[in-house]
């Protein structure tokens, strides 16, 4: 698979709905992840990312605009024990609550599928990254509807042991703007991780998502020896 660097990858689209990058630092020594949601109505980019305990949570930036909270206000980021948990959906707390009761991260995933949002249907991203013995290992999942048609729902897991070093995967919800817009097709692209800090990389990142449609970004970087990590968050919404 053809591995391209971040920026050329995010400008190849003007709308890639949501999307999760999930890899491991040049150095080796961390686990990276960033989540973005853009958005084309006014009730999705009326949206902020702010710090929810170890996580994030989506809110309204002016609550007189929102129109319809729903599959728009949800936690895209959530910790558990050594595992950070992101996703584009209410199905974070699935995977959470699940997962804390001994299911794997695949089993919560067959609980749930893609948005309610005919005539898109727009698929479930999900990632989790698992902390052990001063390495990582991580999965990536897409639940989406089987070419469009809302009634049979396909699930993807992408399993990813002993990743190497400087480079990452990358989900979005969407193949293409279009309307219907098209879903996510294929196994997640591989991208090149820069040998950079946080802050140059949040910035990479931020800086080649489509101006008009890009509304917040999370990006982690987790120290893989303790877990310790740190985080950055941009909205375009200030």
């Amino acid at each position: 698979m053809e591995i391209k660097n971040i920026a050329d990858e995010l400008n190849t689209l003007a709308y890639h709905g949501r999307g999760i990058i999930i890899g491991k630092s040049a150095d080796g020594t961390k686990a990276i992840t960033a989540y973005f949601i853009m958005g084309r109505s006014e009730n999705s980019r009326n949206r902020v990312f702010i710090e929810d305990g170890e996580g994030i949570r989506t809110q309204a930036f002016d609550e007189s605009k929102m129109t319809d909270p729903h599959l728009i206000i949800y936690a895209p980021v959530r910790v558990l024990g050594n595992k950070t948990i992101v996703t584009n959906g209410d199905q974070t707390d699935t995977i959470y609550e699940l997962m804390d009761r001994q299911m794997t991260f695949e089993q919560a995933l067959r609980t749930r599928e893609f948005e309610d949002d005919a005539p898109n249907y727009t698929p479930r991203i999900s990632g989790i990254i698992r902390l052990e013995n001063g390495d990582m290992n991580y999965a990536m999942s897409i639940l989406k509807s089987a070419d469009g048609d809302g009634s049979s729902c396909q699930r993807y897991t992408f399993a990813y042991s002993n990743p190497l070093k400087g480079k990452a995967k990358f989900i979005h919800t969407y193949k293409c703007d279009g309307n219907p817009l098209p879903s996510f097709e294929g196994e997640p692209k591989s991208l090149e991780l820069p040998d950079c800090d946080i802050d140059t990389l949040t910035d990479l990142i931020w800086k080649n998502l489509n101006e008009d449609n890009k509304v917040s970004l999370f990006v982690r970087y987790i120290d893989l020896s303790d877990g310790s990590y740190e985080s950055r968050i941009v909205n375009k919404n200030k």
